[in-house]
């Protein structure tokens, strides 16, 4: 895929999605640590149903230590593998206290540190809440950037590294949101919605399912 095609995709989406950001509901970078975690194999719906509850009682790391981890547990046993969730949450709020002041580290080493956060929540903690110009490579994304081929890899980074050094400058601080959201709506796992599709005649996807 060339150059002018990549960028002619990444105009098309921001054209059909103006607004791309998170769909899970936070108002603090801590908020949104917390909830990328809890939405590991789980749902960004089902997600905000439970933070929703949650978080006016507890929106920082001391208020959740305070709630111990069968507190915490009672708010997100909604959530896929809340157990070992909880466990997690608590144990990076504890470490969010301790070495760093109660406030959400912007370095990627000092994200990683942090029990529950891979690369990937990494990426996403960087890129929304600090406006780092970082691809979190989700189930969505993988997909995406082998089906339209605007980065093939047999890995989550490999396809990372390839959107990172390939996508337009103009579009790479929002590139993470707007694939996610076009595989979340348009380019789905099993059905893609390619009639649907504002990139239809862009994509390299061979088995497209559309009628013009």
């Amino acid at each position: 895929m060339n150059a002018a095609t990549r960028r002619e995709i990444f105009r098309r989406l921001a054209v059909a999605i103006p607004n791309p950001t998170t769909e899970l509901t936070h108002s603090s970078t801590f908020e949104l640590l917390i909830a990328v975690i809890l939405s590991a194999q789980a749902t960004d719906k089902g997600v905000n149903i439970a933070t929703a509850k949650l978080f006016p009682v507890a929106n920082t790391p001391q208020k959740i230590l305070d709630l111990g981890i069968e507190g915490l547990e009672s708010y997100i046993k909604t959530i896929g593998l809340y157990r070992s969730k909880a466990k997690n949450v608590i144990a990076t709020c504890r470490l969010l206290v301790d070495k760093f002041g109660g406030e959400v580290p912007d370095t990627r080493e000092a994200l990683e540190s942090l029990p529950g956060v891979g690369r990937k929540t990494a990426n996403v903690i960087l890129n929304t809440a600090f406006g780092h110009p970082t691809i979190a490579v989700d189930t969505h994304i993988f997909r995406l950037g082998n089906r339209i081929g605007l980065a093939p890899g047999k890995t989550p980074l490999e396809v990372e590294q390839k959107l990172v050094k390939t996508t337009p400058r103009e579009y790479l601080q929002d590139a993470h949101h707007l694939l996610i959201l076009h595989g979340r709506y348009v380019c789905v796992a099993r059905k893609p919605k390619c009639r649907d599709c504002v990139i239809h005649d862009l994509c390299e996807y061979k088995a497209k399912e559309y009628s013009l």
